[in-house]
Protein backbone atom coordinates (compact mmCIF):
# COMPACT_ATOMS: atom_id res chain seq x y z
CA UNK A 1 0.00 0.00 0.00
CA UNK A 2 1.57 3.53 -1.10
CA UNK A 3 2.24 6.05 1.82
CA UNK A 4 0.52 9.19 1.77
CA UNK A 5 2.80 12.31 0.67
CA UNK A 6 2.65 14.81 2.89
CA UNK A 7 0.50 17.93 1.82
CA UNK A 8 2.63 20.83 1.00
CA UNK A 9 1.70 23.49 3.55
CA UNK A 10 2.25 26.81 2.24
CA UNK A 11 2.69 29.43 4.98
CA UNK A 12 2.16 33.32 4.36
CA UNK A 13 3.93 35.93 5.03
CA UNK A 14 2.04 38.24 7.92
CA UNK A 15 0.50 41.38 6.58
CA UNK A 16 2.76 43.99 7.77
CA UNK A 17 0.78 46.64 9.74
CA UNK A 18 2.38 50.14 9.15
CA UNK A 19 1.42 53.23 11.70
CA UNK A 20 -0.10 56.25 9.88
CA UNK A 21 2.92 58.25 9.12
CA UNK A 22 2.41 62.09 11.05
CA UNK A 23 1.33 64.64 9.04
CA UNK A 24 3.87 67.56 8.95
CA UNK A 25 2.53 70.91 8.20
CA UNK A 26 1.90 74.00 8.83
CA UNK A 27 -1.13 74.88 11.86
CA UNK A 28 -3.03 77.95 12.97
CA UNK A 29 -4.01 78.07 16.70
CA UNK A 30 -6.87 80.46 18.13
CA UNK A 31 -7.30 82.10 21.11
CA UNK A 32 -10.06 81.06 23.28
CA UNK A 33 -9.46 83.31 26.05
CA UNK A 34 -12.48 86.59 25.86
CA UNK A 35 -11.95 89.52 25.34
CA UNK A 36 -9.13 88.45 22.39
CA UNK A 37 -6.12 90.68 23.28
CA UNK A 38 -4.05 92.59 20.11
CA UNK A 39 -1.33 90.64 21.78
CA UNK A 40 -1.34 87.61 24.07
CA UNK A 41 1.78 85.82 25.69
CA UNK A 42 1.68 81.81 26.19
CA UNK A 43 3.53 80.80 29.30
CA UNK A 44 6.43 78.89 27.85
CA UNK A 45 8.61 78.17 30.90
CA UNK A 46 8.06 76.49 34.53
CA UNK A 47 5.18 74.00 33.05
CA UNK A 48 5.21 70.98 33.64
CA UNK A 49 3.56 67.83 31.69
CA UNK A 50 3.46 63.86 33.80
CA UNK A 51 4.87 61.40 31.68
CA UNK A 52 2.77 57.82 32.18
CA UNK A 53 5.57 55.72 30.82
CA UNK A 54 8.55 57.41 32.72
CA UNK A 55 5.91 58.02 36.00
CA UNK A 56 6.76 61.17 36.63
CA UNK A 57 6.71 64.96 35.79
CA UNK A 58 9.23 66.75 33.30
CA UNK A 59 9.57 70.30 32.77
CA UNK A 60 8.81 71.02 29.45
CA UNK A 61 9.80 74.63 28.13
CA UNK A 62 10.23 75.98 24.63
CA UNK A 63 13.65 76.61 23.32
CA UNK A 64 14.34 77.65 19.69
CA UNK A 65 18.32 76.43 19.82
CA UNK A 66 16.45 73.29 21.18
CA UNK A 67 15.18 69.96 18.99
CA UNK A 68 13.05 69.18 22.35
CA UNK A 69 10.80 70.65 24.84
CA UNK A 70 11.62 67.95 27.80
CA UNK A 71 13.92 70.25 29.93
CA UNK A 72 16.15 66.90 30.82
CA UNK A 73 17.10 66.35 27.09
CA UNK A 74 18.18 69.73 26.53
CA UNK A 75 21.53 69.76 25.70
CA UNK A 76 23.90 73.00 26.07
CA UNK A 77 22.89 77.02 26.66
CA UNK A 78 18.44 77.13 26.75
CA UNK A 79 17.58 80.22 24.86
CA UNK A 80 13.98 80.60 25.91
CA UNK A 81 11.46 82.10 23.05
CA UNK A 82 8.30 83.95 23.77
CA UNK A 83 5.32 82.53 22.30
CA UNK A 84 2.84 85.66 21.30
CA UNK A 85 -0.68 85.51 19.47
CA UNK A 86 -1.39 88.46 17.33
CA UNK A 87 -5.21 89.39 16.98
CA UNK A 88 -6.15 85.71 18.68
CA UNK A 89 -4.06 83.93 16.30
CA UNK A 90 -0.30 81.86 16.21
CA UNK A 91 0.53 80.45 12.92
CA UNK A 92 3.21 77.95 13.09
CA UNK A 93 5.03 76.81 10.36
CA UNK A 94 5.70 73.19 9.40
CA UNK A 95 9.60 72.89 10.12
CA UNK A 96 8.73 74.48 13.99
CA UNK A 97 8.22 71.18 14.87
CA UNK A 98 9.61 71.46 18.26
CA UNK A 99 7.01 74.47 18.36
CA UNK A 100 4.29 72.18 17.70
CA UNK A 101 5.13 69.75 19.84
CA UNK A 102 5.21 72.32 22.65
CA UNK A 103 1.44 73.46 22.09
CA UNK A 104 0.38 70.16 21.91
CA UNK A 105 1.28 69.26 25.56
CA UNK A 106 0.62 72.54 26.73
CA UNK A 107 -1.88 72.90 29.89
CA UNK A 108 -3.54 75.26 27.93
CA UNK A 109 -4.27 73.61 24.80
CA UNK A 110 -8.19 73.28 24.99
CA UNK A 111 -8.40 75.59 27.38
CA UNK A 112 -6.68 79.34 26.31
CA UNK A 113 -6.54 77.81 22.75
CA UNK A 114 -6.96 74.92 20.28
CA UNK A 115 -5.49 74.46 17.21
CA UNK A 116 -7.63 75.08 13.95
CA UNK A 117 -8.89 71.91 12.27
CA UNK A 118 -11.03 72.12 9.64
CA UNK A 119 -11.72 68.41 9.35
CA UNK A 120 -12.98 68.26 12.69
CA UNK A 121 -14.74 71.55 12.98
CA UNK A 122 -16.50 70.14 9.53
CA UNK A 123 -17.95 66.43 11.46
CA UNK A 124 -19.27 68.64 14.20
CA UNK A 125 -21.12 70.64 11.84
CA UNK A 126 -22.76 67.70 10.09
CA UNK A 127 -23.24 65.86 13.31
CA UNK A 128 -24.91 69.29 14.57
CA UNK A 129 -26.78 69.61 11.32
CA UNK A 130 -28.35 66.17 10.97
CA UNK A 131 -29.35 66.46 14.96
CA UNK A 132 -31.20 70.01 13.30
CA UNK A 133 -32.35 67.84 10.78
CA UNK A 134 -33.81 64.91 13.52
CA UNK A 135 -35.17 67.64 15.30
CA UNK A 136 -37.11 69.50 12.47
CA UNK A 137 -38.66 66.25 11.36
CA UNK A 138 -40.00 65.20 14.68
CA UNK A 139 -41.26 68.98 15.43
CA UNK A 140 -43.05 68.43 11.70
CA UNK A 141 -44.77 65.22 12.97
CA UNK A 142 -46.03 66.25 15.97
CA UNK A 143 -49.63 66.27 17.39
CA UNK A 144 -51.00 70.03 18.32
CA UNK A 145 -50.72 68.29 22.00
CA UNK A 146 -47.51 67.43 22.00
CA UNK A 147 -46.12 69.89 20.61
CA UNK A 148 -48.14 72.72 23.14
CA UNK A 149 -46.19 70.54 26.02
CA UNK A 150 -42.66 71.06 24.32
CA UNK A 151 -43.13 74.61 23.49
CA UNK A 152 -44.72 74.98 27.19
CA UNK A 153 -41.93 74.45 28.60
CA UNK A 154 -39.67 76.57 26.74
CA UNK A 155 -41.79 79.89 26.82
CA UNK A 156 -44.55 79.20 29.71
CA UNK A 157 -47.77 80.57 29.66
CA UNK A 158 -47.51 82.71 26.70
CA UNK A 159 -48.78 79.46 25.02
CA UNK A 160 -51.94 79.03 25.89
CA UNK A 161 -53.06 82.36 23.27
CA UNK A 162 -51.41 81.29 20.84
CA UNK A 163 -52.97 79.94 17.58
CA UNK A 164 -52.47 76.60 16.45
CA UNK A 165 -50.25 77.40 13.40
CA UNK A 166 -48.26 80.08 15.92
CA UNK A 167 -47.63 77.19 17.86
CA UNK A 168 -46.28 74.91 15.09
CA UNK A 169 -43.88 78.24 13.97
CA UNK A 170 -42.81 78.79 16.90
CA UNK A 171 -41.90 75.08 17.75
CA UNK A 172 -39.96 74.47 14.37
CA UNK A 173 -37.97 77.12 15.30
CA UNK A 174 -37.16 75.85 18.71
CA UNK A 175 -36.15 72.77 17.25
CA UNK A 176 -33.93 74.71 14.48
CA UNK A 177 -32.48 77.09 17.08
CA UNK A 178 -31.72 74.33 20.20
CA UNK A 179 -32.25 70.71 18.36
CA UNK A 180 -30.57 69.06 21.71
CA UNK A 181 -33.12 70.28 24.28
CA UNK A 182 -36.26 70.09 21.61
CA UNK A 183 -35.16 66.12 21.41
CA UNK A 184 -34.66 65.85 25.08
CA UNK A 185 -38.22 66.97 25.68
CA UNK A 186 -39.68 65.09 22.82
CA UNK A 187 -38.75 61.84 24.46
CA UNK A 188 -39.39 63.44 27.99
CA UNK A 189 -42.25 60.81 28.91
CA UNK A 190 -43.66 62.91 31.62
CA UNK A 191 -43.98 66.16 29.38
CA UNK A 192 -47.89 65.74 28.58
CA UNK A 193 -48.42 65.13 32.27
CA UNK A 194 -46.53 68.04 33.95
CA UNK A 195 -48.02 70.28 30.61
CA UNK A 196 -51.73 69.77 32.39
CA UNK A 197 -50.74 70.22 35.56
CA UNK A 198 -49.36 74.12 34.62
CA UNK A 199 -52.28 74.25 32.37
CA UNK A 200 -54.37 73.18 35.80
CA UNK A 201 -52.69 75.66 37.99
CA UNK A 202 -53.02 78.67 34.70
CA UNK A 203 -56.79 78.10 35.00
CA UNK A 204 -57.02 78.05 38.75
CA UNK A 205 -58.03 73.86 38.88
CA UNK A 206 -55.23 73.65 41.33
CA UNK A 207 -53.27 75.79 43.20
CA UNK A 208 -49.48 76.19 43.99
CA UNK A 209 -48.30 77.66 47.32
CA UNK A 210 -45.91 81.54 46.86
CA UNK A 211 -43.24 78.95 48.05
CA UNK A 212 -43.72 76.48 45.47
CA UNK A 213 -43.79 73.68 47.99
CA UNK A 214 -47.70 72.64 48.32
CA UNK A 215 -50.43 71.90 45.72
CA UNK A 216 -54.41 72.53 46.54
CA UNK A 217 -57.30 72.16 45.16
CA UNK A 218 -58.35 75.63 43.35
CA UNK A 219 -61.72 75.60 45.25
CA UNK A 220 -61.35 74.75 48.51
CA UNK A 221 -57.63 75.23 49.44
CA UNK A 222 -57.24 71.42 49.85
CA UNK A 223 -53.77 70.17 50.60
CA UNK A 224 -53.13 67.68 47.51
CA UNK A 225 -49.31 66.68 47.38
CA UNK A 226 -46.06 68.44 48.96
CA UNK A 227 -42.54 69.19 46.52
CA UNK A 228 -40.00 67.55 47.51
CA UNK A 229 -37.01 69.56 48.35
CA UNK A 230 -34.81 70.80 45.58
CA UNK A 231 -37.48 69.67 42.74
CA UNK A 232 -38.99 71.58 40.02
CA UNK A 233 -42.70 71.40 41.54
CA UNK A 234 -44.28 70.16 38.21
CA UNK A 235 -41.83 67.53 37.79
CA UNK A 236 -43.18 66.38 41.20
CA UNK A 237 -46.45 66.92 40.10
CA UNK A 238 -46.33 65.36 37.09
CA UNK A 239 -44.62 62.21 38.98
CA UNK A 240 -47.57 62.27 41.61
CA UNK A 241 -50.24 62.36 39.05
CA UNK A 242 -48.99 58.62 38.43
CA UNK A 243 -49.62 57.37 42.26
CA UNK A 244 -52.75 55.44 43.28
CA UNK A 245 -53.51 58.81 44.78
CA UNK A 246 -52.71 61.54 42.25
CA UNK A 247 -54.24 59.31 39.16
CA UNK A 248 -57.74 59.94 40.56
CA UNK A 249 -56.86 63.89 40.75
CA UNK A 250 -55.41 62.91 37.63
CA UNK A 251 -58.39 62.24 35.50
CA UNK A 252 -60.77 64.86 37.18
CA UNK A 253 -58.37 67.64 36.34
CA UNK A 254 -57.93 65.98 32.75
CA UNK A 255 -62.19 66.33 32.64
CA UNK A 256 -62.26 69.95 33.60
CA UNK A 257 -59.65 71.13 31.13
CA UNK A 258 -61.68 69.59 28.20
Amino acid sequence: MAKKQNAEVTVKNPIEVKSPKKVIQDKLYNLTISGTPIAFMLKSRGIYWFDKEKGYEREIKYCENQKTIFVDEMVGPQRLTHITFRDGILYVPKEKQTLQKFLEYHPDNGTKFVEDNPVKEAELDLDYLELELDALNIAMDLDIERAEAILRAEIGSKVSKMTSKEIKRDLLLFARNNPVLFLELASDENLNVRNLGIKAVENGIIKLSNDQRTFMWGSNDRKLMTVPFDENPYSALASWFKTDEGIEVYQTVEKKLK
